[in-house]
């Protein structure tokens, strides 16, 4: 494990130009893209000019010149293919969490007689609250293990993370999607972690439903819209239960009854937020281009690295991901009694990952801007800082609001 060879593997890596189409600040090493991805440059550029000239110049005319009102449709298309879905399933609306209290509603009202949500225990925090926040559900988390025999004739929805947001292990979606609709439960997937980091079929999963998010892997921006998926042979059954304007079949013919728009134009509800969809756009063609099977590729070579680096020198961190690259997402998580004072000191040092409660040392392994040389390098600070208890000071113990 020498910086040579990590250097050697750069020099051969065949993802290695996109580095440059990423804003990256001189002397950090960024191992948050699973929190909030990098800046491709592209998007200063596009977004200047949906301000400048589009907005500034072409005013409301943009909407027609800019195809501004088509933009949820058309990034969805783009999206579609990283997931395995078809171009007319797929559509950019509101924020992940948005997009899930829709889903379920919908899914809900269709299995009358049914109130159970499935779910486990540490499933993403929003994604529960969501659900519990929904009038009339029971919420209902059993292990890991036992979700297939768990989900029975009150079960509505299996709503389920696909790639952990802690762990990094990933869900057998095909045989839990088979087991929901075996009980007549909808299966609904939240790719907030998979988008863009590992492949998805959702189709040949035979999935039902899912959202995933826009600002991770997808490069759209902080706050950036999420997407929503539909199957095509559930779009004329459900129902957006907030049946806002722009989801409605003629929204310009003000007309004061709601009709639900064909196809997935039903999931829209109020005025799509440009700027964050011109962001979103340029960072989901960078994806697009690179291609899925060679993102997958570098990321199973890059989280493996990263974890034989961390048991070669780094003793006192334990593995809290799959040791199976095949059971693991694009990042990579360690326990540690003192995650928090060791992540706020490589942040220090301009290593930066991110801490979950509540000993969670995470490491997001981005393909596109990341390489060996960058891991091995953040592994030598890790080693240092363990090494002489560099973490142990003051200043690192304070607590920030976001971590």
């Amino acid at each position: 494990m020498t910086l040579a060879d990590a250097q050697a593997r750069d020099a051969a890596d065949p993802l290695r130009r996109f580095r440059e189409r990423f804003q990256l600040p001189d002397g950090v090493i960024y191992l948050d893209g699973n929190s909030l991805g990098a800046l491709p440059k592209v998007t200063r550029d596009r977004v200047s000019d949906a301000v400048t000239r589009q907005w500034g110049d072409g005013l409301i005319r943009s909407w027609n010149a800019e195809s501004w009102i088509d933009a949820p449709q058309r990034i969805g298309a783009i999206i579609a293919p990283l997931i395995g879905a078809a171009s007319h399933e797929v559509i950019v609306a509101d924020s992940t969490s948005v997009s899930l209290a829709k889903l379920l509603v919908a899914a809900l009202a269709a299995r009358p007689g049914r109130n159970v949500i499935l779910s486990e225990p540490g499933n993403f925090p929003t994604d529960l609250y969501i659900a519990q926040g929904l009038p009339g559900v029971v919420v209902r988390v059993v292990d890991r293990k036992d979700i297939a025999t768990a989900i029975d004739e009150t079960v509505a929805v299996l709503m389920l993370t696909h790639v952990h947001y802690k762990s990094a292990a990933i869900h057998d979606m095909a045989a839990l999607t088979a087991a929901a609709q075996a009980k007549g439960a909808f299966a609904l997937w939240d790719l907030s972690h998979s988008v863009g980091a590992i492949p998805v079929d959702l189709g040949a999963a035979k999935a039902d439903l899912a959202v995933g998010c826009g600002y991770k892997y997808l490069n759209g921006g902080p706050g950036a819209p999420a997407f929503l998926y539909v199957a095509e042979r559930h779009q004329t059954m459900l129902t957006n239960p907030l049946s806002g304007w722009m989801g409605h079949a003629a929204p310009f013919d003000f007309t004061d009854t709601y009709a639900p728009a064909a196809g997935m134009t039903r999931w829209l509800t109020g005025t799509p937020p440009i700027l964050g969809l011109v962001g979103l756009e340029a960072g989901v063609e960078i994806i697009a281009e690179a291609g899925m099977a060679a993102i997958d590729a570098k990321r199973a070579a890059l989280t493996q690295y990263l974890i034989d680096c961390a048991a070669e020198r780094c003793p006192g961190l334990r593995l809290a991901s799959p040791a199976d690259t095949a059971q693991r997402g694009s990042h990579v998580s360690f326990q540690s009694d003192h995650a928090w004072p060791i992540n706020a000191a490589l942040i220090a040092r301009g290593v930066i990952g991110d801490f979950r409660a509540p000993d969670i040392l995470r490491f997001g392994v981005t393909p596109l801007y990341l390489g060996f040389e960058d891991i091995w390098r953040a592994v030598d600070h890790i080693a240092d800082l363990l090494g002489n208890d560099g973490w142990d000071r003051p200043e690192f113990h304070a607590r920030t609001a976001v971590t």
